[in-house]
């Protein structure tokens, strides 16, 4: 199999395990700090995977990069401030996926800083020769590009992500109502929306949805590679 192509489902398998539990955790930790022990008394502030993993959304996001977990339970009356507090839970869990691109950008960074990161990218150009370093430094590429997919992704303003709970602080309750009316034809809405993510249909340049990944990731590594007091090519 292509190196690439392996890290690539590399990174999935690696979100899957271990970001997705923490940007689940992350909604659960927020809602006990809104005053909601819902989630936390059925054990979902947890890191475990076990304890998130959707069969179905396990196997789209090793597939296609989009997926999902089991929904955290809350329960909104139990909130101090109950629209803010649906809203930044909703939050919660993107920002938690763009906390995990940043942490895997700034490894890259770093490597790419010392001598033998450097001279592992200029062994793969040059010599068409991989390193171990080499293959590190694409799994971080990989990370932060499948997280910041993830966090674009699930800000989408459709029930059941969570960019939908974070609109609906800024809206009215008719909104809602209707939402809740429409759910099932939404939700048949969003598997085809998946499907069409999978299968290219909509060429890159023409998608929302990766422009903005695209735009968020080059302006993520631009910010990361100013960090290193050597970059790569000086």
């Amino acid at each position: 199999m292509d190196i690439e192509l392996f890290l690539k489902y590399f990174a999935r398998a690696v979100t899957l395990l271990l970001v997705l539990p923490l940007h689940e955790a992350a909604h659960a930790l927020t809602a006990r700090l809104f005053g909601d022990d819902t989630a936390e008394r059925q054990g979902r502030i947890t890191l475990s995977p076990f304890a998130h993993i959707d069969p179905l959304g396990a196997f789209l996001m090793f597939f296609t990069g989009f997926g999902w977990a089991k929904p955290v339970p809350i329960n909104p009356l139990r909130m101090k401030k109950m629209r803010a507090g649906v809203a930044v839970t909703a939050l919660a869990g993107p920002v938690s996926n763009l906390a995990a691109a940043f942490a895997a950008g700034l490894v890259r960074a770093v490597i790419l800083c010392t001598d033998n990161g450097v001279n592992a990218v200029y062994d793969y150009v040059m010599y068409d020769r991989v390193t171990t370093t080499y293959c590190v430094l694409l799994l971080m590429q990989f990370l932060m590009v499948v997280n910041i997919g993830l966090a674009i992704f699930n800000l989408i303003p459709i029930p059941p992500l969570d960019g939908f709970n974070v609109m609906s602080y800024f809206t009215n309750q008719k909104v809602d109502r209707w939402f809740y009316r429409h759910s099932r034809e939404i939700q048949m809405g969003f598997l085809v929306l998946i499907i069409i993510l999978n299968m290219e249909i909509i060429p890159h340049k023409y998608n929302l949805l990766y422009i903005a990944q695209d735009k968020t990731y080059n302006g993520m590594w631009d910010l990361l590679s100013r960090i290193p007091e050597k970059k790569w090519g000086n």
